[in-house]
């Protein structure tokens, strides 16, 4: 079988990195397309992959995105109609399964944010949807996602890659190179997605966060933006103590280096979660059920208030005690396959 994964946003480079070689030595053919953004094709390239590079990112309008979405449709189309795809995969690429849609080819989608409003492209015009165990019944419904379409698995998309993960001790010289020592604290900091879809909102708080940390004395902060205006948007503000790097890191080291992890998004929370790293999350807008999940779990706190964040304790973390989920991606694998 001849697969064609489409990497629309950098998360998806470590998931599908995980999931190519159960492809492969099942003897199915792989090709890559990448979109160009948030460091997506750069991480790619890290990883081993190389991806057709079709299209990049819309902005932060509705009209920009839908425009894009329309544009990149259609590059994708161009690329892959003599291709001989027997499966299009991907983890909500609206514009793969929107082009695999218009080449009858069957696709695949994964997903495990259910107040994505983009879901009623997505779940509408895949072939099958698989979604995390959590993920409410009422949400497919309501995004059109028939009951016959849908599977489901156990654990999160992180554990698909995470699970048995071995740091690198080679990695303690990356940071060194950016000036944190193995005795500081080091905190790793996810900003909004300002200009994604689901984020039409503010987040005043996850500012204050910020203030707040960088008036504590003995930690080191690494900041991840998430676009280079949001980079130049922070570098602006002059915040003590907060390292940005220009190159992409590798993000498992950089978690299970860090003695806590603080998003204001999803990913990066549960991975922190699934390394049994500290993670806290300030994201403002509707909890995905999956999160909540690994608050009940006591791997992921919320923070709502000033009153919170003042009363952070920002420590070495104690021994990591990763999640037993080393089953999760055979039975993704399985899903996408059957």
């Amino acid at each position: 079988m001849r697969i064609w994964i489409d990497l629309a946003n950098s998360p998806h480079v470590p998931f599908f990195s995980a999931l190519i070689p159960e492809f492969v030595a099942r003897g199915h053919q792989v090709e890559i397309t990448a979109r160009d953004f948030a460091q997506t094709v750069e991480l790619a390239l890290k990883a081993g992959l190389t991806p057709h590079v079709v299209g990049g990112h819309g902005g932060g309008s509705i009209s920009g995105k839908a425009g894009n979405l329309v544009g990149r449709a259609g590059a994708l189309r161009k690329w892959a109609r003599d291709r001989g795809f027997d499966l299009a995969l991907s983890h909500n690429s609206y514009a793969q399964i929107a082009a695999a849609a218009s080449l009858r080819i069957k696709s695949v989608t994964l997903m495990d944010y259910e107040h994505q409003p983009a879901n009623h492209l997505a779940f509408r015009l895949a072939s099958r949807v698989i979604v995390p165990r959590a993920f409410p019944s009422a949400e497919l419904k309501k995004y059109g996602a028939s009951t016959r379409k849908v599977k489901r698995y156990q654990g999160t998309k992180e554990d698909v890659y995470l699970a048995g993960f071995v740091p690198d001790p080679q990695f303690a010289e990356t940071l060194s190179g950016l000036g944190v020592a193995s005795n500081d604290v080091l905190i790793v900091i996810r900003p909004p997605a300002r200009e994604a879809l689901y984020h039409r909102f503010e987040n005043e708080l996850f500012d204050k966060l910020l203030e707040n940390l960088s008036a504590r004395d003995g930690v080191k902060i690494i900041l991840l933006p998430r676009s280079d205006a949001q980079r130049a948007e922070y570098e602006s503000r002059n915040l003590a103590g907060f390292i940005m790097p220009r190159a992409a890191l590798d993000g498992a080291n950089l978690i299970a280096a860090a003695d806590l992890v603080v998003s204001a998004g999803g990913t990066m929370n549960r991975e922190a979660a699934a390394l049994g790293v500290p993670a806290v999350s300030i994201y403002a807008g509707k909890w995905a059920a999956i999160d909540q999940e690994l608050v009940e779990e006591g791997r992921l706190r919320s923070i709502g208030s000033v009153e919170e964040i003042e009363s952070l304790i920002v420590a070495k973390k104690p021994t990591a005690k990763p999640r037993d989920a080393r089953a999760v991606r055979a039975e993704v694998v399985k899903l996408i396959l059957e």
